[in-house]
């Protein structure tokens, strides 16, 4: 490391921060319990993970995973089908593995944090009324009861790496907790829902399409606000405020559709 001629700031808010340095990442952390659970979730994962170099509070050290990012949510992504089915087939693996000993977030919990920021996403015209309402109707679905699992919880695409067809590791462990699988699926899709069929056939077992589209729904509702206070543009081109709309006009196509009768004349 001594030898290294350029920093990299891989990401920097008010809340933690990530430099590479060389084949190095450090992740400075201002709440100690997230790295807690990113080493442990870490250590229990039955998938390849970065190698911890050293802890030093506030500082974790992390080995660089070989290969490259699966995608960039708001760039099309030029990794393989089955680059993407074996993405899909390492969420099966960690998802069938036990349970860590740390809870998720309930049911209540996120209904309660949907309908107050869906309030904000209209109250500071963020978003059309009619864009947050129909998404928050498409949300629904996800709020249903699930069997808990070992998810990511927070598995975007830059957080899975490959090397040709295969996973090399899966970076950014913080958010591990016992979760809903699909809440997984759908974050690794988010912004690129041509890729759910290659995900889902690297899954290997039945799924409901229509709750992951409900989770991109209910992900990016939640996230952006977040996105904003933290200094990230939710609005650039492919990422969540374009996800909103583009589920938005599918909803409205689908009203469009059930209000219509076979023979093509429509029931209004």
């Amino acid at each position: 490391m001594a030898e290294v001629e350029q920093v990299e700031v891989v990401v920097a808010h008010h809340e933690r921060a990530t430099v590479r340095v060389g084949e190095v990442f450090l992740k400075i952390d201002a709440d100690q319990t997230r790295t807690d659970v990113e080493v442990e979730a870490m250590a229990m994962a039955p998938i390849p993970t970065p190698e911890v170099l050293w802890r030093k509070p506030p500082v974790l050290a992390l080995d660089a995973l070989p290969g490259t990012a699966l995608g960039r949510l708001g760039e099309p992504s030029t990794a393989s089908a089955a680059a993407w089915a074996a993405a899909g087939a390492a969420a099966r693996i960690l998802h069938d593995a036990p349970l860590p000993p740390w809870p998720g977030r309930s049911l209540d919990e996120i209904a309660s944090q949907l309908d107050g920021e869906c309030e904000w996403l209209v109250d500071n015209s963020v978003l059309p009324a009619d864009v947050v309402t129909r998404n928050r109707r498409i949300a629904e679905a996800a709020l249903r009861p699930w069997t808990p699992v070992f998810t990511h919880g927070d598995l975007q695409v830059t957080h899975v790496f490959v090397d040709g067809d295969e996973i090399t590791g899966v970076l950014d462990w913080s958010e591990a907790a016992r979760g809903d699988a699909l809440y997984d699926l759908a974050t690794l899709t988010l912004g690129h829902p041509e890729r759910l069929d290659d995900v889902l056939a690297g899954y290997g077992t039945d799924v409901d399409p229509d709750v992951i589209r409900a989770w991109w729904s209910l992900r990016s509702l939640l996230g952006v606000r977040w996105l904003v206070e933290h200094g990230f543009d939710p609005a650039s081109p492919g990422c969540e405020v374009d996800v909103l709309r583009a589920q938005a006009r599918d909803r409205q196509q689908r009203d469009i559709q059930s209000c219509r009768v076979p023979g093509g004349s429509a029931r209004w």
